[in-house]
């Protein structure tokens, strides 16, 4: 018994010694972000006198806080921050540019003279620069100029919005409603209606896709913020000049301003379906956050109800959770490391691959982390990560939970997800090692 044992072991070693296999891979399915549907978090003392509201970190997604957050509501003109979005992207592909002159068309013309909506006053026959036209739509929430500049993009505003709701689907978004560019209800928009939708139709997503339609923009074009930051400008409409006071008052020198939090943007919405909306931004201490209040109250133009929630929703933030920086090259105490196959070593030490950040609730502390360790199995055999390993190789994933506290973010993960490497290369063992160790391997497992 033993000599056929150590016959096929031997004749086994041979074979591994002489023909290495190739890689072992375990393809991960490949799946379309999907919007996360989210649960509300308890806030002891926080009572928001809105429909619906979600505050999430600007660069994770983490949702610190949500109430009611995957409702979809109407959104009025906050549905301009899509439209900017893909005006943005047309000029970083070089369909436009911003100095470029464009017509205004027949709908665009009628809309932006309907003094009961927010709107610069354009003229047929004259041509506005694509800067104006985007200045005067982040800054005052003009209507008639965000429709003029869909023209430009698409063509015509069908197209356009086919073109946003094929934005939010690559962001994960199916549950929203898009019929008109500027977020005014097809009532108010004539010829540009969405055609075979209903004059009542109004544009509609949750404060979770909002969120995720400010994160993905400040993400791909941070220079937004530039604009929405303005306080006051002027927009010269080829014969008369208007004032714009932009419509987020919580901007430095505006009525509802706060000292305490910088905020730079972003965007307004209001409707006599949604009442007043606001997705908001303040950038403090080094970092950045996102708020969206869906129907807070609206009882005139005077009424500053959005904004008052949205201090306190920021405030709550910033008052019962301390923000925590996870850098890149860190390791965690049992799962730090990944066996190896065939290598000189036979573990691979695993560190953060990047820099990220965690919001903690109050009460807690780092001690409350938990860390996952997975390896990368597309670059695993036998168990192992086949060797040679290159240095800072994505190894595996690392998934960072808390004690303690629920974590919930924009994409519907429940784990902070970081990539993990390895700081190391590993060299693969010669030959004598491999077999060295099947040996001792061997015998260790025969007795």
């Amino acid at each position: 018994m033993l000599f056929s044992k150590a016959k096929k072991f031997l004749i086994g070693l041979v074979t591994a010694t002489t023909a290495f296999a190739a890689l072992a891979t375990t393809g991960a399915a490949t799946t379309q972000a999907q919007a996360a549907t989210v649960s509300d978090t308890p806030a002891s003392g926080l009572n928001l006198d809105v429909k619906a509201a979600i505050a999430v970190d600007a660069n994770t997604g983490q949702i610190i806080y949500s109430k009611n957050a995957s409702q979809p509501l109407a959104i009025a003109s906050m549905s301009k921050l899509i439209s900017i979005y893909l005006v943005l992207q047309a000029i970083k592909q070089g369909k436009l540019s911003w100095n470029e002159k464009i017509p205004v068309d027949e709908a665009s013309y009628k809309v932006s003279q309907n003094t009961s909506l927010s709107n610069v006053p354009l003229l047929k026959g004259h041509k506005y620069t694509v800067k104006q036209l985007y200045q005067a739509s982040l800054i005052y929430s003009a209507n008639g100029a965000v429709m003029t500049l869909a023209n430009a993009v698409a063509g015509s505003q069908k197209a356009f919005v086919d073109q946003m709701r094929a934005q939010l689907k690559k962001w994960g978004i199916n549950d929203g409603e898009i019929y008109t560019v500027a977020g005014l209800p097809n009532s108010d928009v004539g010829s540009a209606k969405y055609p075979g939708t209903a004059n009542s139709a109004e544009n509609k997503l949750s404060a979770v896709d909002m969120a995720t339609v400010a994160r993905n923009l400040l993400k791909a074009y941070p220079e937004v913020l530039q604009t929405t930051s303005i306080a006051r400008m002027k927009f010269n409409n080829g014969t008369t000049e208007t004032q714009m006071e932009n419509w987020n008052w919580m901007l430095k020198g505006l009525a509802k301003s706060y000292t305490e939090l910088p905020v730079d943007g972003l965007k307004t919405g209001t409707s006599d379906s949604a009442g007043a909306d606001f997705t908001g931004t303040v950038h403090k201490d080094g970092h950045r956050i996102i708020t969206v209040v869906l129907g807070a109250q609206h009882k005139n133009d005077q009424d500053a109800s959005r904004f008052v929630q949205t201090q306190k929703l920021m405030s709550y933030v910033y008052n019962n959770f301390t923000y925590t920086k996870i850098n890149a090259g860190k390791s965690s105490k049992g799962a730090n490391s990944l066996p190896v196959y065939h290598g000189k070593q036979l573990t691979a030490q695993a560190v953060t691959g990047e820099n990220s950040n965690i919001w903690i609730k109050r009460g807690l502390t780092t001690s409350n982390l938990q860390v996952k360790l997975t390896g990368n199995k597309k670059l695993y055999k036998n168990g192992g990560l086949e060797a040679p390993i290159a240095k800072n190789k994505q190894v595996g994933n690392l998934a960072l939970t808390i004690k303690g506290q629920k974590l919930q973010f924009l994409n519907g993960d429940t784990s902070l997800n970081l990539t993990a490497t390895n700081p190391q290369a590993i060299q693969k063992a010669n030959i004598f090692v491999i077999m060295g160790r099947a040996i001792k391997n061997f015998f260790t497992n025969l007795f």
